[in-house]
């Protein structure tokens, strides 16, 4: 699910963190990774890779199920669309994303 964002009074960074994810990494192709937990363990968890492109900031974020279970693979269960788990997460990060930094 992508959620994109103008004229962002802070750094995504900052932003994220704010709202309660924490740094992973910066993948391959220079995107920042973020995640949330959403339970106790490792999985399941809020994972969100951010862009910038202008003034315009976009978030990819997705739910991430469980960990790969298929060996040298990182893919893994997760939900991407049409989810309501990932439907309230994204419209609290709009919410906090525009209330505190537009």
């Amino acid at each position: 699910m992508r959620l994109f964002f103008k004229n962002l009074k802070d750094s995504p960074r900052n932003l994220i963190q704010r709202a309660g994810y924490h740094f992973e990494r910066i993948t391959p192709t220079g995107e920042e990774s973020y995640a949330r937990r959403a339970g106790a363990g490792e999985f399941p968890k809020f994972h969100i890779y951010v862009q910038k492109q202008g003034e315009e900031t976009i978030l990819n974020l997705h739910f991430d199920q469980k960990k790969a279970s298929y060996g040298g693979h990182a893919m893994h269960s997760g939900e991407y669309e049409d989810s309501e788990v990932l439907e309230r997460e994204a419209e609290m990060l709009k919410k906090f994303l525009i209330s505190n930094f537009q």
